[in-house]
């Protein structure tokens, strides 16, 4: 295991870009950690429709950035007391949405320091019931990228105040709100400490766990690389945000995989517009879905002749392809 020192740098979108660097370009002969802590931020899940996820006034009011990551799942909210950590591996298809996998080092070390925390759920890491961080993946087929949050001390307040929380995901969860559901680190632990301290302690866990961990410094060639990439695609308004697609119909449904959101445009009885949306985790691109799918008439015959050789899961996760066809005609 190699620790990537990412010199303190606190721009989301450097550090994303940091992170996606190391996937595309790093050797697989390695898996590799990354830390690094953002200042105000929010990071949205890849297949998500920004401008539903955000307070947007309150946003551009308070300076606070909003990012799109490459991974699935959720919106989160960063800012100075909240670590995020990223291991970066070999693809391989156990993993690919097994988050006790690559979590249980984390869970280990944070027990090292006191805080007794266990995976739950899909994909978040609870201590007593409330929710200390959240996790998503990523994968190009040969190398994956499993992270997450650490809620350290982070201001609980600003995550409802720059989110806009959907009734759906509450009504799912069966909770009033996001503040009654997350926690800091820093509440279940005896001494204070600064999240500076946090990460050593965390990161000297980490270490215990792994016979061989070595730490390392990107070349100035290799930063300005993820400058280049922070430029091209981190920066784009393109990017973060993404056109709203016109639509005349709009479907939506919460699966165990997360919630999958339709907006399908239809023009005498064919499919000419289809976007989708959602906190789900894929591995394929949902583009590539889309743009299968335009062009045919908007019947259900014709759409199931159209996805008959389409392995529906590469794109959400552990769903049946006749679930996906049906949410396109109802939202019941």
């Amino acid at each position: 295991m190699i620790f990537i020192e990412n010199e303190g740098h606190t721009d989301p979108r450097l550090n994303l870009a940091l992170e996606e660097y190391a996937l595309r370009n790093f050797t697989s002969q390695s898996d590799y950690l990354l830390f690094y802590i953002n200042e105000p931020s929010i990071i949205i899940g890849r297949s998500q429709n920004t401008i539903e996820e955000i307070n947007q006034d309150y946003v551009e009011k308070n300076n606070i950035q909003v990012v799109r990551r490459i991974s699935g799942g959720g919106a989160v909210y960063h800012d100075f007391g909240n670590l995020n950590f990223s291991f970066i591996t070999n693809y391989d298809i156990k993993r690919l949405n097994n988050f006790k996998k690559f979590t249980e080092p984390v869970i280990s070390a944070l027990s090292k320091i006191g805080v007794e925390a266990e995976l739950k759920g899909r994909n978040d890491i609870l201590v007593k019931d409330k929710k200390i961080s959240g996790t998503a993946q990523f994968s190009t087929g040969k190398r994956m990228i499993s992270h997450g949050t650490l809620l350290f001390d982070t201001d609980l307040g600003e995550v409802a105040n720059a989110l806009q929380v959907k009734m759906s995901k509450i009504i799912s969860k069966g909770h009033k709100s996001v503040r009654s559901r997350v926690a800091n680190i820093s509440e279940y632990i005896n001494k204070p400490l600064k999240i500076e301290d946090f990460r050593e302690l965390l990161l000297s866990g980490l270490y215990e766990e792994r016979e061989s961990f070595e730490t390392y410094h990107l070349t100035q060639e290799e930063w300005k690389a993820v400058h280049a990439l922070k430029e091209e695609k981190y920066d784009s308004w393109d990017w973060n945000y993404g056109r709203s697609p016109k639509f005349n119909v709009q479907y939506v449904k919460r699966f165990p995989v997360g919630e999958i959101d339709v907006r399908i445009f239809v023009e005498k009885g064919y499919l000419t517009e289809l976007k989708i949306f959602g906190d789900f985790f894929g591995k394929e691109p949902l583009e590539d879905l889309e743009n299968i799918l335009i062009g045919v008439k908007y019947n259900k015959e014709e759409i199931s002749k159209k996805l008959n050789d389409v392995k529906i899961e590469e794109y959400f996760g552990n769903i049946l392809k006749s679930e996906f066809i049906d949410l396109l005609y109802s939202a019941d």
